[in-house]
Protein backbone atom coordinates (compact mmCIF):
# COMPACT_ATOMS: atom_id res chain seq x y z
CA UNK A 1 0.00 0.00 0.00
CA UNK A 2 1.75 3.42 -0.74
CA UNK A 3 1.93 6.22 1.22
CA UNK A 4 -0.44 8.10 -0.45
CA UNK A 5 -3.59 5.50 -0.02
CA UNK A 6 -2.51 5.59 3.65
CA UNK A 7 -2.75 9.08 4.13
CA UNK A 8 -6.72 9.11 2.57
CA UNK A 9 -8.34 6.78 5.34
CA UNK A 10 -6.64 9.05 8.18
CA UNK A 11 -7.55 11.99 6.88
CA UNK A 12 -11.46 10.88 6.35
CA UNK A 13 -11.13 9.52 10.40
CA UNK A 14 -10.03 13.39 11.03
CA UNK A 15 -12.28 14.98 9.62
CA UNK A 16 -15.16 12.89 10.95
CA UNK A 17 -13.90 13.28 14.15
CA UNK A 18 -13.41 17.20 14.29
CA UNK A 19 -16.82 16.79 12.86
CA UNK A 20 -17.91 14.66 15.72
CA UNK A 21 -16.28 17.15 18.10
CA UNK A 22 -17.89 20.40 16.78
CA UNK A 23 -21.01 18.53 17.36
CA UNK A 24 -20.58 17.87 20.86
CA UNK A 25 -19.52 21.70 21.75
CA UNK A 26 -22.15 23.23 19.71
CA UNK A 27 -25.25 21.08 21.58
CA UNK A 28 -23.28 21.83 24.70
CA UNK A 29 -23.13 25.36 24.08
CA UNK A 30 -27.32 26.00 22.62
CA UNK A 31 -30.32 25.01 24.00
CA UNK A 32 -33.32 25.38 21.36
CA UNK A 33 -36.93 26.65 22.16
CA UNK A 34 -38.26 23.45 21.62
CA UNK A 35 -35.66 22.20 24.38
CA UNK A 36 -36.22 24.58 26.63
CA UNK A 37 -40.29 23.92 26.11
CA UNK A 38 -39.71 20.31 27.11
CA UNK A 39 -37.60 21.33 30.50
CA UNK A 40 -40.65 23.24 30.87
CA UNK A 41 -43.17 20.81 30.67
CA UNK A 42 -41.35 18.09 32.57
CA UNK A 43 -41.04 20.84 35.53
CA UNK A 44 -44.47 21.72 35.85
CA UNK A 45 -45.69 17.99 35.98
CA UNK A 46 -43.13 17.54 38.82
CA UNK A 47 -44.50 20.78 40.51
CA UNK A 48 -47.80 19.99 42.83
CA UNK A 49 -50.89 22.60 42.36
CA UNK A 50 -49.51 25.79 43.93
CA UNK A 51 -45.50 24.74 42.90
CA UNK A 52 -45.11 24.71 47.09
CA UNK A 53 -43.63 21.25 48.51
CA UNK A 54 -46.00 20.03 50.79
CA UNK A 55 -44.83 19.74 54.41
CA UNK A 56 -45.64 16.11 55.04
CA UNK A 57 -44.14 14.32 51.94
CA UNK A 58 -42.31 11.59 52.18
CA UNK A 59 -39.46 10.04 50.28
CA UNK A 60 -37.41 7.04 49.75
CA UNK A 61 -34.08 6.42 50.60
CA UNK A 62 -32.49 3.53 50.53
CA UNK A 63 -32.00 2.00 53.76
CA UNK A 64 -28.33 1.24 53.42
CA UNK A 65 -27.51 4.78 53.37
CA UNK A 66 -26.28 6.83 56.92
CA UNK A 67 -26.29 10.22 57.08
CA UNK A 68 -24.73 12.31 60.33
CA UNK A 69 -28.26 14.20 60.71
CA UNK A 70 -31.44 14.41 58.93
CA UNK A 71 -30.37 18.11 57.23
CA UNK A 72 -27.90 15.78 55.38
CA UNK A 73 -30.37 13.76 54.16
CA UNK A 74 -32.81 16.17 53.38
CA UNK A 75 -30.19 17.23 51.29
CA UNK A 76 -29.42 14.30 49.55
CA UNK A 77 -33.15 13.83 48.53
CA UNK A 78 -33.23 17.77 46.97
CA UNK A 79 -29.97 17.26 45.17
CA UNK A 80 -30.63 13.84 44.20
CA UNK A 81 -33.74 14.98 42.47
CA UNK A 82 -32.07 18.08 41.50
CA UNK A 83 -29.82 15.99 39.18
CA UNK A 84 -32.97 14.09 37.97
CA UNK A 85 -33.54 17.12 36.77
CA UNK A 86 -30.65 17.89 34.74
CA UNK A 87 -31.34 17.61 30.99
CA UNK A 88 -27.47 17.94 30.06
CA UNK A 89 -24.49 18.14 31.93
CA UNK A 90 -21.76 18.66 29.78
CA UNK A 91 -19.02 19.24 32.03
CA UNK A 92 -20.16 16.15 34.19
CA UNK A 93 -20.31 18.46 37.23
CA UNK A 94 -22.85 16.22 38.80
CA UNK A 95 -20.80 12.96 38.37
CA UNK A 96 -19.84 12.44 41.89
CA UNK A 97 -23.04 13.30 43.17
CA UNK A 98 -23.34 10.21 44.38
CA UNK A 99 -24.04 8.45 48.18
CA UNK A 100 -24.49 10.11 51.24
CA UNK A 101 -21.37 12.17 51.56
CA UNK A 102 -23.28 15.62 49.88
CA UNK A 103 -20.78 17.84 51.36
CA UNK A 104 -18.23 16.36 48.72
CA UNK A 105 -20.15 16.68 45.77
CA UNK A 106 -18.82 19.13 43.32
CA UNK A 107 -20.73 22.76 43.75
CA UNK A 108 -21.81 21.94 47.20
CA UNK A 109 -20.17 23.65 50.51
CA UNK A 110 -21.31 22.77 53.66
CA UNK A 111 -20.30 24.63 57.12
CA UNK A 112 -21.62 24.43 60.69
CA UNK A 113 -25.29 25.13 61.42
CA UNK A 114 -26.09 28.76 62.37
CA UNK A 115 -28.15 27.25 65.03
CA UNK A 116 -26.14 24.34 66.06
CA UNK A 117 -22.77 24.33 65.39
CA UNK A 118 -22.16 20.98 66.14
CA UNK A 119 -24.48 19.93 63.10
CA UNK A 120 -22.80 19.72 59.89
CA UNK A 121 -25.22 21.50 56.96
CA UNK A 122 -25.22 22.13 53.33
CA UNK A 123 -24.63 26.11 53.39
CA UNK A 124 -23.89 26.91 49.98
CA UNK A 125 -24.41 25.66 46.19
CA UNK A 126 -22.02 26.91 43.21
CA UNK A 127 -22.84 25.73 39.82
CA UNK A 128 -21.87 28.66 38.32
CA UNK A 129 -20.72 28.58 34.33
CA UNK A 130 -21.25 24.64 34.47
CA UNK A 131 -23.44 24.70 31.27
CA UNK A 132 -25.98 22.73 32.76
CA UNK A 133 -29.57 22.55 30.89
CA UNK A 134 -32.53 21.45 33.08
CA UNK A 135 -35.06 23.20 35.86
CA UNK A 136 -35.35 23.51 39.38
CA UNK A 137 -37.08 21.00 41.17
CA UNK A 138 -39.90 21.60 44.16
CA UNK A 139 -37.71 19.64 46.51
CA UNK A 140 -35.11 22.17 46.58
CA UNK A 141 -37.24 23.47 49.11
CA UNK A 142 -35.50 20.88 51.28
CA UNK A 143 -32.04 23.20 51.76
CA UNK A 144 -33.20 25.22 54.20
CA UNK A 145 -29.82 26.05 55.60
CA UNK A 146 -28.32 27.47 52.18
CA UNK A 147 -27.42 30.76 52.28
CA UNK A 148 -26.08 31.32 49.19
CA UNK A 149 -27.24 30.00 45.66
CA UNK A 150 -25.49 30.88 42.73
CA UNK A 151 -26.45 28.99 39.60
CA UNK A 152 -24.93 32.20 36.91
CA UNK A 153 -24.49 30.85 32.93
CA UNK A 154 -26.25 27.81 32.76
CA UNK A 155 -28.89 26.75 30.78
CA UNK A 156 -31.62 26.30 33.62
CA UNK A 157 -35.52 26.67 32.29
CA UNK A 158 -38.86 27.21 33.81
CA UNK A 159 -39.88 28.97 36.90
CA UNK A 160 -38.25 29.62 40.37
CA UNK A 161 -40.47 27.10 42.19
CA UNK A 162 -42.18 28.61 45.23
CA UNK A 163 -40.96 26.03 47.77
CA UNK A 164 -38.00 28.15 47.53
CA UNK A 165 -39.48 29.98 50.30
CA UNK A 166 -38.46 27.63 52.70
CA UNK A 167 -34.40 29.09 52.33
CA UNK A 168 -34.87 31.56 55.11
CA UNK A 169 -31.69 31.98 55.32
CA UNK A 170 -30.79 32.95 52.04
CA UNK A 171 -28.05 35.70 51.85
CA UNK A 172 -27.29 35.73 47.68
CA UNK A 173 -29.24 34.82 44.85
CA UNK A 174 -27.85 34.06 41.50
CA UNK A 175 -29.88 32.85 38.86
CA UNK A 176 -28.66 35.46 36.16
CA UNK A 177 -27.79 34.36 32.09
CA UNK A 178 -30.47 31.49 32.40
CA UNK A 179 -33.57 30.59 30.47
CA UNK A 180 -36.32 31.34 33.39
CA UNK A 181 -39.89 32.39 32.40
CA UNK A 182 -43.01 34.00 34.37
CA UNK A 183 -43.25 36.92 36.39
CA UNK A 184 -40.44 38.06 39.04
CA UNK A 185 -39.61 35.38 41.40
CA UNK A 186 -41.63 36.71 44.47
CA UNK A 187 -39.84 33.99 46.66
CA UNK A 188 -36.94 36.72 46.59
CA UNK A 189 -39.66 38.95 48.76
CA UNK A 190 -39.95 36.44 51.58
CA UNK A 191 -36.01 36.04 52.50
CA UNK A 192 -35.40 38.25 55.35
CA UNK A 193 -31.80 38.25 55.05
CA UNK A 194 -31.02 38.50 51.21
CA UNK A 195 -28.95 41.06 50.32
CA UNK A 196 -27.73 40.52 47.12
CA UNK A 197 -30.35 39.45 43.86
CA UNK A 198 -29.05 38.61 40.36
CA UNK A 199 -32.04 37.68 37.85
CA UNK A 200 -30.57 39.73 34.99
CA UNK A 201 -30.32 38.14 31.33
CA UNK A 202 -33.19 35.63 31.43
CA UNK A 203 -36.92 36.13 30.20
CA UNK A 204 -38.61 37.33 33.48
CA UNK A 205 -41.56 39.84 32.75
CA UNK A 206 -44.91 41.70 33.62
CA UNK A 207 -44.25 44.09 36.58
CA UNK A 208 -41.55 44.76 39.33
CA UNK A 209 -43.48 44.38 42.86
CA UNK A 210 -43.06 47.62 44.87
CA UNK A 211 -41.96 45.64 47.88
CA UNK A 212 -38.62 44.57 46.39
CA UNK A 213 -37.41 48.17 47.23
CA UNK A 214 -38.58 47.65 50.54
CA UNK A 215 -36.17 45.42 51.33
CA UNK A 216 -32.58 45.74 52.78
CA UNK A 217 -30.41 44.90 49.46
CA UNK A 218 -27.35 45.78 48.48
CA UNK A 219 -27.36 45.10 44.77
CA UNK A 220 -30.30 44.24 42.61
CA UNK A 221 -29.33 43.18 38.92
CA UNK A 222 -32.79 43.09 36.92
CA UNK A 223 -31.50 44.29 33.43
CA UNK A 224 -31.81 41.90 30.50
CA UNK A 225 -35.22 40.63 31.11
CA UNK A 226 -38.78 41.55 29.87
CA UNK A 227 -40.40 43.83 32.08
CA UNK A 228 -43.09 46.43 31.07
CA UNK A 229 -44.24 48.51 34.35
CA UNK A 230 -43.46 51.95 35.24
CA UNK A 231 -40.72 51.94 37.92
CA UNK A 232 -42.28 51.52 41.57
CA UNK A 233 -42.32 54.93 43.66
CA UNK A 234 -40.95 52.88 46.35
CA UNK A 235 -37.31 52.60 44.59
CA UNK A 236 -36.55 55.69 47.33
CA UNK A 237 -36.91 53.58 50.12
CA UNK A 238 -33.94 50.86 48.71
CA UNK A 239 -30.62 50.79 50.59
CA UNK A 240 -28.95 49.19 47.87
CA UNK A 241 -26.05 50.49 46.24
CA UNK A 242 -26.27 49.38 42.78
CA UNK A 243 -29.16 48.84 40.26
CA UNK A 244 -30.11 48.25 36.79
CA UNK A 245 -33.18 48.42 34.98
CA UNK A 246 -31.26 48.41 31.64
CA UNK A 247 -33.07 46.33 28.45
CA UNK A 248 -36.18 45.71 29.58
CA UNK A 249 -39.67 47.98 28.57
CA UNK A 250 -39.99 50.13 31.56
CA UNK A 251 -41.54 53.06 30.95
CA UNK A 252 -42.90 56.24 32.58
CA UNK A 253 -40.61 58.37 35.00
CA UNK A 254 -38.06 58.20 36.84
CA UNK A 255 -40.09 58.75 40.28
CA UNK A 256 -38.96 61.44 42.20
CA UNK A 257 -38.00 59.43 45.01
CA UNK A 258 -34.93 58.50 43.71
CA UNK A 259 -33.57 61.38 45.57
CA UNK A 260 -33.83 59.31 48.78
CA UNK A 261 -31.29 56.66 47.96
CA UNK A 262 -28.61 57.94 50.34
CA UNK A 263 -26.49 54.54 49.45
CA UNK A 264 -26.61 54.51 45.81
CA UNK A 265 -23.59 54.69 43.90
CA UNK A 266 -24.63 53.29 40.08
CA UNK A 267 -27.79 53.17 38.96
CA UNK A 268 -28.72 52.24 34.65
CA UNK A 269 -31.73 52.74 32.76
CA UNK A 270 -30.46 52.65 29.88
CA UNK A 271 -32.40 50.79 26.91
CA UNK A 272 -36.01 51.12 28.09
CA UNK A 273 -38.94 53.31 27.43
CA UNK A 274 -38.86 56.11 29.95
CA UNK A 275 -39.85 59.68 29.34
CA UNK A 276 -40.46 63.01 30.63
CA UNK A 277 -37.82 65.24 31.78
CA UNK A 278 -35.30 64.01 34.18
CA UNK A 279 -36.74 64.81 37.88
CA UNK A 280 -34.77 67.94 39.85
CA UNK A 281 -34.46 65.37 42.68
CA UNK A 282 -31.40 63.48 40.83
CA UNK A 283 -29.01 66.31 42.31
CA UNK A 284 -29.50 64.76 45.86
CA UNK A 285 -27.81 61.49 44.78
CA UNK A 286 -24.33 62.78 46.13
CA UNK A 287 -23.14 59.21 46.27
CA UNK A 288 -23.39 58.42 42.88
CA UNK A 289 -20.43 57.77 40.56
CA UNK A 290 -22.48 56.39 37.53
CA UNK A 291 -25.84 57.86 36.12
CA UNK A 292 -26.81 56.14 33.17
CA UNK A 293 -29.85 57.37 31.31
CA UNK A 294 -29.48 56.48 27.80
CA UNK A 295 -31.31 55.12 24.90
CA UNK A 296 -34.68 56.49 26.16
CA UNK A 297 -37.29 58.70 25.72
CA UNK A 298 -36.51 61.58 27.92
CA UNK A 299 -37.46 65.42 26.79
CA UNK A 300 -36.48 68.67 27.83
CA UNK A 301 -33.40 70.29 29.42
CA UNK A 302 -30.88 68.56 32.04
CA UNK A 303 -31.35 69.55 35.34
CA UNK A 304 -29.47 72.28 37.07
CA UNK A 305 -29.37 70.08 40.25
CA UNK A 306 -27.04 67.92 38.55
CA UNK A 307 -24.37 70.18 39.48
CA UNK A 308 -24.67 68.60 42.87
CA UNK A 309 -23.53 65.15 42.13
CA UNK A 310 -19.69 65.56 43.43
CA UNK A 311 -18.46 61.98 42.78
CA UNK A 312 -20.11 61.44 39.83
CA UNK A 313 -17.39 60.20 37.36
CA UNK A 314 -19.36 58.77 34.46
CA UNK A 315 -22.85 60.43 33.23
CA UNK A 316 -24.42 58.91 30.00
CA UNK A 317 -27.63 60.88 28.56
CA UNK A 318 -27.00 59.88 24.83
CA UNK A 319 -30.00 58.52 22.33
CA UNK A 320 -32.49 60.81 23.54
CA UNK A 321 -34.92 63.82 22.62
CA UNK A 322 -33.26 66.30 25.44
CA UNK A 323 -32.10 69.82 24.20
CA UNK A 324 -31.24 73.41 25.37
CA UNK A 325 -27.84 73.90 27.12
CA UNK A 326 -25.07 71.52 28.34
CA UNK A 327 -23.93 73.75 31.17
CA UNK A 328 -20.11 74.35 32.61
CA UNK A 329 -21.43 73.80 35.82
CA UNK A 330 -22.21 69.82 34.71
CA UNK A 331 -19.10 69.35 32.87
CA UNK A 332 -16.53 71.12 35.72
CA UNK A 333 -18.14 68.35 38.08
CA UNK A 334 -14.88 67.57 39.93
CA UNK A 335 -14.94 63.77 39.53
CA UNK A 336 -16.65 63.54 36.25
CA UNK A 337 -13.96 62.08 33.73
CA UNK A 338 -16.85 61.03 31.09
CA UNK A 339 -19.99 62.58 29.94
CA UNK A 340 -21.67 61.26 26.57
CA UNK A 341 -24.60 63.53 25.61
CA UNK A 342 -24.18 62.93 21.74
CA UNK A 343 -27.81 61.92 19.76
CA UNK A 344 -29.90 64.27 21.12
CA UNK A 345 -31.06 67.82 20.38
CA UNK A 346 -28.85 70.15 22.34
CA UNK A 347 -28.32 73.44 20.61
CA UNK A 348 -26.08 74.65 22.75
CA UNK A 349 -23.16 73.47 24.62
CA UNK A 350 -20.32 75.24 28.00
CA UNK A 351 -16.50 75.85 26.31
CA UNK A 352 -15.55 73.29 28.69
CA UNK A 353 -17.79 70.47 27.55
CA UNK A 354 -15.85 70.51 24.06
CA UNK A 355 -14.67 67.01 23.63
CA UNK A 356 -10.88 67.55 23.66
CA UNK A 357 -11.38 71.11 25.82
CA UNK A 358 -9.90 68.25 28.93
CA UNK A 359 -7.71 65.69 29.06
CA UNK A 360 -8.56 64.90 31.94
CA UNK A 361 -12.04 64.48 30.70
CA UNK A 362 -13.67 62.76 27.78
CA UNK A 363 -17.10 64.53 25.96
CA UNK A 364 -19.37 63.11 23.13
CA UNK A 365 -21.39 65.82 21.58
CA UNK A 366 -21.96 63.87 18.24
CA UNK A 367 -25.07 64.23 16.09
CA UNK A 368 -26.90 67.05 18.31
CA UNK A 369 -27.83 70.46 16.92
CA UNK A 370 -24.62 72.71 17.52
CA UNK A 371 -23.19 75.02 15.35
CA UNK A 372 -19.50 74.96 14.23
CA UNK A 373 -19.05 71.28 15.56
CA UNK A 374 -18.72 68.32 13.34
CA UNK A 375 -20.92 65.42 12.96
CA UNK A 376 -24.04 67.00 13.82
CA UNK A 377 -28.01 66.72 13.45
CA UNK A 378 -28.98 68.16 10.14
CA UNK A 379 -30.80 71.78 10.25
CA UNK A 380 -34.05 69.54 8.76
CA UNK A 381 -33.94 67.12 11.61
CA UNK A 382 -32.93 70.24 14.33
CA UNK A 383 -35.54 72.90 13.55
CA UNK A 384 -38.78 70.86 14.52
CA UNK A 385 -37.95 69.73 17.77
CA UNK A 386 -35.14 73.17 18.60
CA UNK A 387 -38.04 75.52 17.96
CA UNK A 388 -40.29 74.01 20.37
CA UNK A 389 -38.49 72.84 23.79
CA UNK A 390 -40.45 70.88 26.38
CA UNK A 391 -40.75 73.10 29.23
CA UNK A 392 -40.19 71.06 32.59
CA UNK A 393 -41.27 73.57 35.05
CA UNK A 394 -44.53 72.12 33.53
CA UNK A 395 -43.35 68.36 33.42
CA UNK A 396 -45.35 65.70 35.23
CA UNK A 397 -42.02 63.88 35.31
CA UNK A 398 -40.00 66.41 36.78
CA UNK A 399 -42.85 67.23 39.60
CA UNK A 400 -43.75 70.40 37.46
CA UNK A 401 -42.11 73.02 40.04
CA UNK A 402 -38.69 72.59 38.54
CA UNK A 403 -36.88 76.01 37.84
CA UNK A 404 -36.84 76.12 33.86
CA UNK A 405 -33.72 78.75 32.92
CA UNK A 406 -33.54 79.50 29.49
CA UNK A 407 -29.99 79.06 27.49
CA UNK A 408 -27.58 81.98 27.58
CA UNK A 409 -27.85 84.51 25.02
CA UNK A 410 -25.59 83.40 22.29
CA UNK A 411 -21.70 84.54 21.54
CA UNK A 412 -20.45 85.52 18.64
CA UNK A 413 -17.81 83.03 17.61
CA UNK A 414 -14.22 84.31 16.43
CA UNK A 415 -13.56 83.20 12.61
CA UNK A 416 -12.30 79.82 11.36
CA UNK A 417 -8.56 78.96 12.11
CA UNK A 418 -6.77 75.88 11.11
CA UNK A 419 -6.46 74.13 14.84
CA UNK A 420 -8.20 72.10 16.31
CA UNK A 421 -10.58 73.81 18.31
CA UNK A 422 -10.87 76.21 15.68
CA UNK A 423 -14.48 75.59 15.33
CA UNK A 424 -15.58 76.13 19.05
CA UNK A 425 -16.28 79.76 19.93
CA UNK A 426 -13.84 81.10 22.45
CA UNK A 427 -14.75 81.63 25.89
CA UNK A 428 -16.40 85.18 26.99
CA UNK A 429 -15.34 84.80 31.04
CA UNK A 430 -13.82 81.49 32.08
CA UNK A 431 -13.39 82.35 35.56
CA UNK A 432 -17.31 82.81 35.77
CA UNK A 433 -18.70 80.00 34.29
CA UNK A 434 -20.34 81.65 31.22
CA UNK A 435 -21.47 79.78 28.38
CA UNK A 436 -19.43 80.69 25.07
CA UNK A 437 -21.33 78.49 22.42
CA UNK A 438 -23.52 79.81 20.41
CA UNK A 439 -27.15 79.01 20.23
CA UNK A 440 -28.99 79.10 16.76
CA UNK A 441 -31.99 77.48 15.84
CA UNK A 442 -31.89 75.96 12.20
CA UNK A 443 -34.51 77.24 10.28
CA UNK A 444 -35.26 75.26 6.98
CA UNK A 445 -39.07 74.10 7.31
CA UNK A 446 -39.72 70.03 8.09
CA UNK A 447 -41.42 67.61 9.66
CA UNK A 448 -41.14 66.27 12.97
CA UNK A 449 -38.53 63.79 13.18
CA UNK A 450 -38.27 61.32 16.01
CA UNK A 451 -34.59 61.20 18.16
CA UNK A 452 -32.57 58.65 16.69
CA UNK A 453 -32.30 55.07 18.94
CA UNK A 454 -29.89 52.56 18.99
CA UNK A 455 -30.57 48.97 20.59
CA UNK A 456 -26.43 48.18 20.64
CA UNK A 457 -25.05 51.33 21.99
CA UNK A 458 -22.99 50.26 25.35
CA UNK A 459 -21.92 52.89 27.89
CA UNK A 460 -18.36 52.40 28.61
CA UNK A 461 -17.82 52.31 32.78
CA UNK A 462 -15.36 51.60 34.89
CA UNK A 463 -16.66 50.96 38.15
CA UNK A 464 -16.20 52.28 41.85
CA UNK A 465 -16.36 50.62 44.91
CA UNK A 466 -19.62 50.95 47.12
CA UNK A 467 -19.09 53.85 49.08
CA UNK A 468 -20.38 53.73 52.89
CA UNK A 469 -24.11 54.87 53.53
CA UNK A 470 -23.12 58.01 55.68
CA UNK A 471 -19.89 58.56 54.32
CA UNK A 472 -20.94 61.60 53.02
CA UNK A 473 -23.65 64.77 54.21
CA UNK A 474 -26.16 65.20 51.90
CA UNK A 475 -25.24 68.02 49.45
CA UNK A 476 -28.04 70.75 48.39
CA UNK A 477 -27.54 71.33 44.99
CA UNK A 478 -26.84 75.09 44.00
CA UNK A 479 -28.80 76.79 41.63
CA UNK A 480 -27.31 78.94 39.19
CA UNK A 481 -28.19 82.45 38.49
CA UNK A 482 -31.12 82.93 35.67
CA UNK A 483 -29.78 83.88 32.04
CA UNK A 484 -31.20 86.17 29.74
CA UNK A 485 -33.22 84.52 26.85
CA UNK A 486 -31.69 83.09 23.74
CA UNK A 487 -32.56 85.55 20.57
CA UNK A 488 -32.76 83.38 17.29
CA UNK A 489 -30.50 84.56 14.92
CA UNK A 490 -31.27 84.98 11.48
CA UNK A 491 -31.94 81.85 9.13
CA UNK A 492 -29.11 79.87 8.11
CA UNK A 493 -28.40 76.81 6.56
CA UNK A 494 -26.62 73.92 8.24
CA UNK A 495 -24.68 71.79 6.82
CA UNK A 496 -25.94 68.13 7.07
CA UNK A 497 -23.66 66.25 8.55
CA UNK A 498 -22.84 62.52 6.28
CA UNK A 499 -20.68 61.21 8.73
CA UNK A 500 -21.71 57.76 10.71
CA UNK A 501 -22.38 57.67 14.35
CA UNK A 502 -19.83 57.72 16.77
CA UNK A 503 -18.89 54.20 17.78
CA UNK A 504 -17.58 54.26 21.30
CA UNK A 505 -15.06 51.10 22.15
CA UNK A 506 -16.92 48.00 23.76
CA UNK A 507 -16.11 47.14 26.98
CA UNK A 508 -15.47 43.78 28.12
CA UNK A 509 -18.74 43.21 29.53
CA UNK A 510 -19.28 42.49 33.46
CA UNK A 511 -21.47 39.39 33.36
CA UNK A 512 -23.42 37.69 36.10
CA UNK A 513 -20.56 37.90 39.23
CA UNK A 514 -18.99 35.31 40.58
CA UNK A 515 -16.77 35.92 42.77
CA UNK A 516 -18.84 35.16 45.93
CA UNK A 517 -17.82 33.41 49.09
CA UNK A 518 -17.82 29.54 49.96
CA UNK A 519 -18.81 30.28 53.81
CA UNK A 520 -21.81 32.52 53.45
CA UNK A 521 -20.45 34.47 56.50
CA UNK A 522 -19.15 37.82 54.41
CA UNK A 523 -20.76 39.40 51.27
CA UNK A 524 -18.23 41.48 49.37
CA UNK A 525 -19.48 43.23 46.67
CA UNK A 526 -17.35 42.26 43.72
CA UNK A 527 -14.81 45.56 42.63
CA UNK A 528 -16.12 45.71 39.12
CA UNK A 529 -20.04 45.42 39.99
CA UNK A 530 -22.46 46.80 38.68
CA UNK A 531 -21.46 48.75 35.34
CA UNK A 532 -21.03 47.75 31.45
CA UNK A 533 -24.61 45.96 31.95
CA UNK A 534 -25.75 46.83 28.47
CA UNK A 535 -24.51 43.04 26.93
CA UNK A 536 -23.99 39.55 27.19
CA UNK A 537 -21.79 37.90 29.19
CA UNK A 538 -18.76 36.22 28.20
CA UNK A 539 -18.60 32.69 28.07
CA UNK A 540 -16.71 32.08 31.17
CA UNK A 541 -15.18 33.98 34.71
CA UNK A 542 -13.59 33.10 37.51
CA UNK A 543 -15.91 31.07 40.53
CA UNK A 544 -15.00 31.13 43.93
Amino acid sequence: MTRRTMEKPFGCFLLLFCFTISIFFYSAAALTDEEASFLTRRQLLALSENGDLPDDIEYEVDLDLTFANNRLKRAYIALQAWKKAFYSDPFNTAANWVGPDVCSYKGVFCAPALDDPSVLVVAGIDLNHADIAGYLPPELGLLTDVALFHINSNRFCGVIPKSLSKLTLMYEFDVSNNRFVGPFPTVALSWPSLKFLDIRYNDFEGKLPPEIFDKDLDAIFLNNNRFESTIPETIGKSTASVVTFAHNKFSGCIPKTIGQMKNLNEIVFIGNNLSGCLPNEIGSLNNVTVFDASSNGFVGSLPSTLSGLANVEQMDFSYNKFTGFVTDNICKLPKLSNFTFSYNFFNGEAQSCVPGSSQEKQFDDTSNCLQNRPNQKSAKECLPVVSRPVDCSKDKCAGGGGVFSPPPKPVTPLPPATSPMANAPTPSSSESGEISTPVQAPTPDSEDIEAPSDSNHSPVFKSSPAPSPDSEPEVEAPVPSSEPEVEAPKQSEATPSSSPPSSNPSPDVTAPPSEDNDDGDNFILPPNIGHQYASPPPPMFPGY
